[in-house]
């Protein structure tokens, strides 16, 4: 800009030389002159319009946005859905022409780290924060009170148990069971299933409901049911084992983040021990589980995703307390149906049926 200024100075001197020479020249140099003058001029407004435009094209008029994707902890269903969001908002960045920067945190489900993730990005200024999981949203909803920064979360089971309905500055997407299917899934195997196992975390407001749902849905037909719940990997190994000795037929649990994170550790013996697991999202299928009916968590990470950039650019003013993700897809691990000698060919007439083999990711 200083640059600019000294050329306009420089500029406006020449003319008042040009004029005062004017009054003792001939006709044919005051011309000459005024032809000098306005080719400087030009000159002049080519190299300012030049220096706008670089200036705009660095600085300039590109809408920026600022998000935090914050997973509640590391494993399979969460990995997905955030990468699904991350990808998401690169599509978007591209067909809007703006720029959006994100950056992916883990709280390893620790409430204080969660706090501390979710307070820094509210001192950054972040224009939204995209918690997946319960705790991570409950989590960021009071880290943005004060701001009210919106707060666009994923994959709330049960956002009303979660509260996290009514707020002004929150809303998200759900992966709300169907919790009676699944269990219509297990009675189309086994018409003759006797015992249960119910495998949750107390810890997860996500499984209350369904559970609920479950208790209810197997004391009307008749069938008996055991619980076992788990807070860590460790309990969670501990209490599958419990269920394989109490005899259960199946075993069931949600969308449950605990007891995801440690299906790699217990899919091999229930599957030895003749018990097929049912849950809440695919990704424990992909971990050695043996089906779901559920969500395809790819479609809602990236449904959040668009969700928030609406949130961002045209305000919450008109969004929904959440957004139901449809269901109906039928995942089913073919390693662990071998395993178990299931026939689950029945499926393909109850939903749209995948196959997937056990991945670690």
């Amino acid at each position: 800009m200083k640059k600019n200024l000294k050329k306009i100075l420089a500029f406006g001197c020449a003319i008042v030389l040009a004029g005062s020479m004017t009054g003792c020249s001939s006709s044919s140099t005051a011309e000459t002159t005024a032809a000098a003058t306005e080719a400087a001029a030009e000159t002049e407004a080519a190299e300012a319009e030049g220096t706008e435009a670089a200036e705009a094209e660095a600085t300039g008029d590109t809408a920026e946005y600022n998000i935090a994707i914050v997973k509640q902890l590391d494993h399979a269903s969460l990995d997905e859905i955030a990468n699904a969001i991350e990808a998401e908002l690169d599509a978007l960045a591209a067909e809007k022409g703006v720029a959006i920067h994100y950056t992916t945190y883990s709280g390893q489900n620790d409430q204080t780290t969660l706090k501390q993730i979710g307070d820094q990005a509210i001192a950054d200024g972040v224009d939204a924060v995209i918690p997946v999981a319960t705790l991570a949203a409950q989590v960021m909803t009071v880290c943005a009170q004060d701001t009210e920064t919106p707060v666009v979360y994923a994959a709330i089971s049960d956002p009303e148990a979660a509260e996290l309905t009514d707020i002004s500055y929150v809303t998200g997407t759900s992966d709300a069971l169907n919790t009676d299917y699944i269990m219509g899934m297990m009675q189309t195997i086994n018409a003759d299933i006797q015992k249960v196992g119910l495998l949750y975390s107390l810890s997860e407001a996500n499984s209350a409901t369904p559970i609920a749902d479950a208790k209810a849905y197997l004391d009307q037909a008749g069938i008996s049911y055991t619980e076992q719940t788990a807070n860590t990997n460790d309990e969670v190994v501990t209490a599958a084992s419990a269920l394989i000795a109490d005899g259960v037929d199946a075993i069931f649990t949600p969308t449950d983040n605990v007891i995801m994170a440690a299906e790699l550790a217990i899919y091999e013996d229930l599957a030895n021990a003749g018990i097929p697991h049912y849950t809440g999202a695919d990704s424990f299928v992909r971990n050695g589980a043996f089906a779901t009916c559920g969500v395809n968590y790819t479609d809602l990470g990236t449904e959040t995703a668009d969700l928030a950039y609406r949130a961002i650019t045209e305000g919450m003013e008109g969004l929904e307390d959440y957004y139901l993700m449809d269901g109906g897809i039928i995942t089913v691990n073919t390693e662990t149906a071998e395993t178990l000698g299931i026939d689950y060919s029945a499926f393909a007439d109850m939903g749209e049926l995948v196959e997937v083999e056990t991945t670690e990711d």
